[in-house]
């Protein structure tokens, strides 16, 4: 996380070619851009480069009135960033006195390619490098489980789930070398990775526990491949969460001649998942863990502001992010974490009613991940 006056936010996505990042990413911007959304919503996502923005809507739109799917971007790692900027008529004074007043998403697409097929030579090989280390800045990863895949693979699933992961794993094993600079591991890393479902709607009698539990049966063994050879990569491996949160994604219902845009599973808890989830985890590991000092400073920066806002009190950012724990206090995370469904229910309407958008629109955040559990679409881990 950055702090400025937008906190940002990274999230990697990873999945095969074919398994639906290009159609997920478009969806999640065009549904943004709807009259409903724009209207309902206390804040607008705005492509920071106009292009890519225009080029998303109209695959979006693409699919929506034309019922046509956006060509594949094969070998492009693309890097998306969005701002997420409250609505005119916000608090503006109460807005001031916050240490940032909007979010910014970044959206780092790896190739799926990159993990399936052998590098064409050297040049090719450094490109792969460059570009994994782009995304070392976020906090999340998404890796893809292509549903399309698993109906394939009805019966045997083990014999696609254990091809991916150990694409995935294989191709982080011929990377670490150039990664790790010196040998040395990394304090700036994904430390939260979660198993996700693309179209999941090819699947409706999947929630997320039976998906879980579909992965454990047929793929642990590479699971915990994978989670050594991350652990592997990362300063502080005891802050590592691997394939222990699931979320169930759609990004439409697709027909034979039309596709349904506004029956989406999972898509609007990106923006939550991006910027709370890690907030939560990462102050939890923080209390819990013996953790070198320069992780616990990238595990909490930002952490301060987040939790000022949640509990409404002001705070003074100190000096070297390395006291932020003791500076801003335990006691003043904790009571963030540990709000209760209630009382994050009670702050949402309070900052509604102070027009407090910022604060009315992170409480929505937590409330939406809760509301993802109860209704079997999100899993999270609760080390």
């Amino acid at each position: 996380m950055q702090l400025n006056r937008a906190l940002e936010q990274h999230i990697a996505v990873f999945g095969e070619s074919g398994s639906g990042k290009t159609v997920m990413i478009s969806s999640f911007y065009g549904a943004a851009q709807e009259p409903n959304n724009l209207k309902k919503n206390l804040f607008h996502v705005i492509a920071d480069q106009t292009g890519q923005g225009n080029r998303l809507h109209q695959n979006y739109l693409g699919m929506r009135d034309s019922a046509r799917l956006p060509a594949a971007d094969k070998f492009l790692a693309t890097s998306y960033s969005f701002s997420i900027r409250m609505k005119d008529g916000a608090n503006a004074k109460i807005a001031k006195g916050k240490s940032f007043d909007a979010l910014r998403l970044v959206w780092h697409d790896y190739p799926g390619e990159w993990f399936q097929e052998d590098v064409s030579g050297p040049e090719e090989a450094q490109r792969r490098v460059d570009t994994f280390k782009s995304l070392l800045s976020s906090d999340v990863a998404l890796m893809m489980v292509d549903g399309q895949l698993l109906l394939d693979n009805a019966g045997e699933e083990e014999r696609y789930l254990k091809l991916l992961l150990g694409n995935f794993k294989n191709g982080l094993l011929s990377m670490r070398d150039d990664l790790m600079s010196d040998g040395k591991p990394l304090v700036e890393f994904p430390r939260i990775w979660i198993m996700a479902l693309s179209k999941s709607d090819l699947l409706p009698n999947l929630d997320v526990y039976k998906f879980r539990d579909l992965l454990i049966e047929k793929a642990s063994g590479e699971l915990d491949e994978l989670r050594e050879v991350l652990a592997g990569l990362v300063e502080g491996n005891d802050a590592l969460s691997v394939g222990e949160d699931f979320v169930l994604l759609s990004s439409a219902e697709f027909g034979i001649d039309k596709i349904e845009m506004t029956k989406r599973v999972g898509l609007d808890l990106v923006l939550p998942i991006a910027s709370v989830l890690p907030f939560e985890r990462h102050v939890r590991w923080a209390q819990a863990k013996q953790l070198p000092v320069k992780v616990v400073q990238s595990l909490l920066s930002g952490a301060g502001a987040l939790a000022a806002i949640w509990v409404s009190r002001k705070i003074k950012l100190p000096g070297p992010l390395g006291a932020i724990f003791a500076v801003v206090g335990a006691e003043l995370m904790n009571d963030a974490v540990k709000m209760a469904t209630e009382k994050l229910t009670d702050a949402h309407s309070d900052a509604l009613a102070k027009k407090d958008y910022l604060t009315a629109t992170l409480t929505r955040f937590r409330l939406d991940l809760k509301q993802g559990e109860d209704e079997d679409v999100l899993l999270r881990s609760k080390k």
